[in-house]
C-alpha cells in the first residue's frame, strides 16, 4: 500500500478544498490535475458526489465542472508541450536523452493513433494527467484535441460522481479501492517502457548492423 501512503495526503488535501470551496475547488483541483499536477480525480469527484447526494449541488454541475477544468488544464498542459517544443525539447532535449528521432517517433505515433490515444487515455488513472503534453509537443490539431479531450472526460468523470453520490458516507471506501486501478495502471507503463526500451535497443542494433554492411 506505498503508493497509497504516498497520496494520502494529497487526498486529504483534495477533500479538504472541496469542503471549503465547494464546485470552485472541484474547478481549481481538476484543472490541477490535467496541468500535470499529482493531483488524484478520484478523491475530487467521489467527495463531490458526496456533496451531490447531500444536496449542495446536481450531478449534472458537477460533472459539467470537474470535464470544463479537466480541459482548460489539458489546454494549458499541451501549451507547454506545442510551444516549449522548439525552446525546451529540440534545443535542450538531449541534455535529458531526449533526440530528434524521438520526436519524430511522438508525431508519427499521434499522427496514427493520436484520436485513440487522447481519447481512451482520458479514462486511466495517471495517464489521463499527462496526456496533453505529448499531444502538444507532437503538434496535434488543437480543436481535434479539444473535442477529443472533453469527450474522454465525460465518462470518467460523470462516473466518479454517480459513484460518489451512490455511496454516500461510503464514498471513502469507493476512493480506497480505485487505488488498485492505479496499481494495475503503473504496472501496464511499467511493461511498456520496458517493451519500448528493448524495442529501441533491438532497432539501433539493426541500425547498427546495417551501417556496418553500408561502410562494408
Amino acid at each position: 500500500m506505498l503508493v497509497a501512503s504516498i497520496t494520502d495526503p494529497i487526498v486529504n488535501f483534495a477533500v479538504d478544498v472541496v469542503r471549503e470551496m465547494g464546485l470552485v475547488g472541484v474547478f481549481l483541483l481538476m484543472l490541477g490535475e490535467s496541468a500535470c499536477l499529482p493531483i488524484p480525480s478520484e478523491a475530487t469527484m467521489l467527495f463531490a458526489g458526496f456533496n451531490v447526494a447531500e444536496g449542495e449541488y446536481s450531478l449534472f454541475l458537477a460533472t459539467f465542472v470537474g470535464v470544463a477544468a479537466n480541459v482548460v488544464g489539458s489546454w494549458i498542459a499541451y501549451a507547454v508541450g506545442y510551444f516549449g517544443r522548439v525552446d525546451l525539447i529540440e534545443k535542450h532535449g538531449r541534455k535529458v536523452f531526449i533526440k530528434p528521432h524521438h520526436l519524430t517517433w511522438a508525431d508519427n505515433w499521434f499522427e496514427k493513433y493520436g484520436d485513440a490515444t487522447v481519447f481512451f487515455s482520458r479514462m486511466l488513472p495517471i495517464i489521463r494527467t499527462f496526456i496533453s503534453l505529448p499531444a502538444g509537443v507532437a503538434k496535434m490539431p488543437f480543436w481535434r484535441f479539444t473535442v477529443l479531450t472533453t469527450l474522454g472526460c465525460i465518462p470518467w468523470v460523470f462516473m466518479l460522481v454517480f459513484i460518489g453520490q451512490q455511496a454516500g458516507d461510503r464514498w471513502e471506501s469507493w476512493k480506497d479501492n480505485l487505488h488498485y486501478i492505479d496499481y494495475a495502471v503503473v504496472a501496464l507503463i511499467i511493461l511498456g517502457a520496458i517493451w519500448l526500451f528493448f524495442r529501441w535497443r533491438r532497432g539501433r542494433g539493426n541500425a547498427d548492423a546495417a551501417a556496418d554492411a553500408t561502410s562494408a
